[in-house]
């Protein structure tokens, strides 16, 4: 099935695999949004003519428009074009790749809208999943994952009717570069180190997150959210080749499991065709070639970040949104080079003990206590 997108964050390492699964597929572009990449936008606007184009800095949508001036392609800015992007008519899918919790409010646009949202923005689910899974319930929007582990046990459930055959789902991590170092080895990665993953191309914030293991706590919480189970059913095991990309096991005994190359192409495939299947990019996996696949515990004492998600997941309300604030924050000031690797679960964590938590809260709350959770952080560092 051809679908017509709206990329949201289209300069992104998932932006970018999204367009060569379109491509590659078919599949018409209805909108892209940048925030200040104007030449990659002006390249991905003339290649796939969408009807919308949004560049969220208000200069960047400037130039923006003055290069696509001998176009039909409208620019916008700000976020009000980011929330037209999400909801465009002419989309009939909405391919959320936005980093960070700025990704909330045009999903939830994307939900009002009636669209399938192939979901590639964690930090949604971790701070607003029962809003947002309530939303497009009531909506009538689909939420397909994009997350390559979230993405494995949703077709491992394809075809389970009962949910409560699930004894456990298993999510499968990396380890990033740095599992089983102790926390002296740690103190001293440096950026660089922190940003080599042994396995996937991502981002920079998604690729220090898995180097601190909160990607997977993150996950864990999304997990609760998206699949509606409590935190009981789900375990974290460190696989370090990256081929199995979660499993699913059931009351039987069953474990199923999806298998693939590390290339987040398969995912956002399957986001735009499902239920269907289709010829793709994907690069194919060589099982003759495969190394041996090995399993371990995760260690949420060492990797702290991993054990403040895992005790917030316990918690709920709020301190999911804090928790996932203060890491955005931390994270960025690192990439800065302005703290140290180890001091961004201590930020993190700080600010946990600083922001209060609210029970039930509503978007408001929510994006009050993100906005708490990083002045705490900011705080700490001046």
């Amino acid at each position: 099935m051809r679908r017509t997108l709206s990329i949201l964050g289209s300069s992104g390492s998932i932006g970018r695999q999204t367009l060569d699964v379109a491509a590659a597929c078919g599949h018409e572009v209805a909108a892209i949004t940048v925030n200040r990449s104007i030449k990659l936008a002006e390249e991905q606007a003339r290649q796939f003519r969408p009807k919308l184009a949004v560049a969220v800095d208000e200069k960047a949508a400037a130039d923006l428009r003055a290069r696509l001036a001998d176009t039909q392609v409208k620019v916008l800015s700000g976020r009000e074009g980011l929330l037209e992007a999400a909801s465009l008519p002419e989309a009939d899918t909405v391919v959320t790749a936005i980093v960070g919790v700025a990704g909330l409010r045009p999903t939830l646009a994307a939900i009002d809208a009636g669209k399938r949202i192939a979901l590639a923005n964690k930090e949604t689910l971790v701070c607003a999943g029962e809003l947002v899974m309530a939303r497009a319930e009531e909506r009538g929007a689909e939420i397909v994952p994009v997350d390559s582990e979230h993405s494995a046990i949703f077709q491992c459930l394809q075809g389970c009717k009962n949910r409560g055959e699930v004894r456990r789902l298993i999510l499968t991590a990396s380890g990033g570069p740095f599992f089983g170092r102790s926390r002296e080895e740690l103190a001293q990665v440096t950026k660089a180190q922190a940003l080599r993953h042994p396995n996937w191309a991502m981002g920079a914030k998604i690729t220090i997150d898995s180097a601190t293991l909160m990607n997977k706590g993150l996950e864990f919480i999304e997990a609760m959210r998206l699949y509606a189970v409590p935190r009981s059913k789900i375990q974290i095991v460190i696989h370090r080749e990256s081929i199995v990309h979660s499993l699913v096991e059931f009351e039987d005994g069953a474990i199923l499991g999806q298998l693939g190359s590390a290339d987040m192409r398969l995912p956002i495939q399957y986001a735009l065709t499902w239920p269907e299947r289709a010829p793709g990019p994907a690069k194919p996996l060589d099982l003759l070639s495969c190394p041996p696949l090995t399993f371990q515990r995760p260690d949420p004492d060492t990797f702290r970040c991993l054990g403040l998600a895992l005790e917030c997941a316990q918690r709920g309300g709020t301190s999911t949104a804090i928790l996932n604030g203060a890491n955005e924050a931390a994270v960025g000031l690192f990439l800065e080079n302005r703290i140290g690797f180890l001091d961004i679960p201590r930020l993190v964590e700080a600010a946990l003990n600083r922001v209060s938590a609210l029970d039930s809260p509503g978007l408001d709350e929510i994006l009050e206590a993100d906005r708490a959770a990083r002045e705490a952080v900011y705080q700490s560092v001046r």
